[in-house]
């Protein structure tokens, strides 16, 4: 399932670049439905660099996913390849369960829409292999399919669109 974000953020591309790449977990607290964003890792490279970050989310579980997705689940990996040189994020998702059976990876783009506004967009695909869950019947797998895809979407998603609002609060807060 292909996912799919574009933002405006009224902040320049080298700002709201660094501090996305650099303070997603402070940020974090202007998320009401992330509980945390922890960095597990941050290694220079040349061009950038490449961050492991656990995000940690505040969502509930669907009724029609709570025989096998569990609230101790909704927390994932971000494994990021920032590349300065692009302006741009190449980013993997893996959740903490179903990592053979659940595959998300993107890009973010940091383009300059302006001297004082910056668009990110964030294209990514998110693919899920039910048949291979426990507790999924394999016979309701593929009509299961497109709904869980949909609820993964629908958390990831927002999400990300909600730390484009609150980069923007943030970075208003720094310059005010």
């Amino acid at each position: 399932m292909r996912i799919h974000s574009e933002s405006v953020i009224s902040h320049p591309q080298p700002v709201v670049y660094e501090a996305y790449r650099d303070r997603l977990s402070e940020i974090a607290a202007y998320m009401s439905d992330v509980k945390e964003i922890q960095v597990e890792k941050r290694e220079p490279v040349d061009g950038g660099v490449k961050i492991h970050n656990v995000w940690i989310s505040d969502s509930d579980v669907p009724v029609f996913a709570r025989a096998f997705i569990k609230p101790e689940m909704l927390r994932w990996d971000d494994f990021a390849d920032w590349r300065d040189d692009e302006g741009k994020v190449y980013w993997k998702l893996r959740l903490r369960v179903f990592t053979d059976q659940v595959t998300c990876s993107g890009t973010n783009s940091f383009v300059a829409a302006g001297d004082d506004r910056t668009k990110v967009v964030l294209e990514g695909d998110l693919d899920i292999d039910l048949k291979n869950i426990p507790g999924v019947p394999r016979l309701l797998a593929g009509g299961l399919k497109p709904k869980v895809e949909k609820f993964i979407v629908g958390l990831i998603t927002p999400n990300l669109e909600k730390v484009n609002e609150s980069l923007q609060t943030f970075l208003d807060e720094q310059v005010g």
